[in-house]
């Protein structure tokens, strides 16, 4: 018995140390990246430090990266916090404490989610999951984030890495303070390699052994040049790579190819209390990109929001007809938008379909003939009706 209490304080003891020197190595790259990001500001933009700039944002982000993924172990992970994936999609709500994430839960899930008038109220992550349009879409409620969470507080570092598994995020908040707020939150996503509304760099990188830096460009670039992009790759310790730009790009783009870890999901502000502001406000609310006034107490503009979900979700619904049978339209399969060919049907009824499978029988949008005879590689439209026929 007194062994096995030794053993037990040994252990403890080991992982106060380990814990002891992680936090101080956050701290050191904490304190790295804030001098990094004040050389930045300190820095004025011309043709003649675009270089240095280029240097300090690639440095920028190696930090970054370091607190995402600390040397010696794994990503960091919602441990805690993360649940199970269920349905088509899924929907996480981020935002400070005390904007009405758990009382929209509440009110469009049928969840209970504790609300009370002091902020973290909410101490971990509360699914629930509604029905829309034929889709099953899992909601999760996320305890709320502070300032620095992208460095660890207030454990938000664990919140942020369940919102990278997320579809689509809704960031909630206050109506009466939301451009605060919202820069504040994109900047703390953006700094854990969550691109928000944006589409991935069409910029192709591929290391090789030998043979320099190669860069072509398809259109003429204003901010990226051979020199800068050798400056960025040299950060990285990249002395051999084929570079192609695609579109006017930035360093940042270059940067976040190079480091590949980044996630692109679309975001929907939802600006919570209007019952608190005047039409004339409300008008002026409604004209804000990828916003939409709410309120969650009251549950006003609910289905405004259940609509633009739906459009930002950009999901595809497929109905299945048996032979000699009605399409089923109360149960449809629903595919990703980047996955919604024949094949990608088949494996999301069964594995074993895709084996058996010799063409489909198609009716909608997506075929010129009313039934049309495919392969598993063409692509669906949303509502169209597939018949599967098999080997015999």
């Amino acid at each position: 018995m007194a062994l096995m209490l030794r053993l037990e304080l040994l252990v403890n003891l080991v992982q106060d140390q380990q814990d002891e020197m992680r936090h101080v190595r956050n701290l050191k790259t904490i304190s790295a990246q804030n001098a990094t990001s004040l050389n930045m500001a300190r820095t004025q933009k011309n043709k003649a430090t675009m270089g240095h700039l280029g240097l300090l944002k690639a440095k920028l982000a190696k930090l970054r990266r370091e607190l995402i993924t600390p040397k010696g172990g794994g990503a960091v992970t919602g441990e805690g916090f993360d649940v199970a994936k269920t349905g088509d999609a899924r929907i996480g709500f981020v935002g400070f404490p005390s904007v009405g994430k758990s009382t929209l839960l509440s009110n469009l899930a049928g969840v209970y989610s504790e609300v009370a008038a002091y902020e973290f109220t909410t101490l971990t992550t509360v699914p629930g999951c509604i029905k829309y349009k034929g889709a099953k879409i899992q909601l999760l409620d996320l305890p709320g984030i502070i300032e620095g969470a992208k460095d660890g507080k207030g454990r938000g570092k664990q919140v942020i890495a369940v919102a990278r598994t997320c579809s689509l995020i809704f960031i909630v908040l206050d109506v009466l303070k939301p451009l605060g707020h919202k820069k504040l939150i994109t900047h703390e996503l953006e700094g854990f390699g969550i691109r928000l509304n944006k589409e991935p760099p069409q910029i192709t990188f591929r290391k090789k052994e030998k043979g320099g830096i190669n860069l072509q460009c398809a259109v003429p670039q204003t901010e990226l040049d051979l020199e800068l992009v050798k400056t960025i790759l040299a950060e990285y310790r990249i002395h051999n790579a084929d570079i192609v730009l695609k579109y006017d790009a930035t360093a940042d783009d270059l940067i976040d190819v190079i480091e590949g870890n980044r996630v692109y999901i679309p975001c929907i502000y939802l600006l919570n209390k209007i019952d608190q502001i005047s039409i004339e406000e409300l008008d002026i609310i409604y004209r804000i990109p990828h916003c939409v006034p709410i309120s969650a107490h009251h549950k006003w503009n609910f289905d405004d929001l259940l609509e633009k979900m739906w459009q930002y979700l950009n999901l595809t619904r497929i109905y299945t007809k048996p032979k000699g049978q009605l399409p089923d339209y109360n149960s449809p399969v629903v595919l990703r938008s980047d996955r919604k060919t024949v094949e990608d049907f088949c494996n999301k009824i069964h594995r074993t379909i895709i084996r058996e499978f010799k063409y489909a029988l198609v009716w909608g949008s997506s075929v010129k003939h009313q039934p049309q005879k495919v392969g598993k590689d063409h692509e669906l439209n949303d509502e169209d009706v597939v018949q599967i026929c098999k080997k015999v």
